[in-house]
């Protein structure tokens, strides 16, 4: 299906146990590094860090495609955005 493959990431990324912002910027670092449109799989803690991680890297301008409880911390996928030259 093109639907489950647009959701396969291209990276993964645990920060179970990393505390705010740390966690948002480990993120935002990573996403720099992958390709234009690229998806990352990030693990994050319930709390602070799901309720605040997404919304930063929203307004820094990533897509956040999907969040997931997975029972004990939450699978967030984002997608760096595609740039038009």
């Amino acid at each position: 299906m093109i639907i489950s493959s647009l959701l396969t990431p291209d990276a993964q990324l645990d920060l179970r146990g990393t505390p705010c912002p740390i966690n948002f910027v480990r993120t935002k670092l990573r996403l720099e590094q992958m390709p234009n449109g690229g998806l990352l799989e990030v693990w994050l803690d319930a709390g602070e860090p799901i309720e605040q991680v997404p919304d930063s890297l929203t307004m820094a301008g990533y897509h956040v495609e999907k969040i997931t409880d997975c029972s004990g911390y939450f699978s967030l996928l984002v997608r760096r955005p595609v740039t038009v030259a």
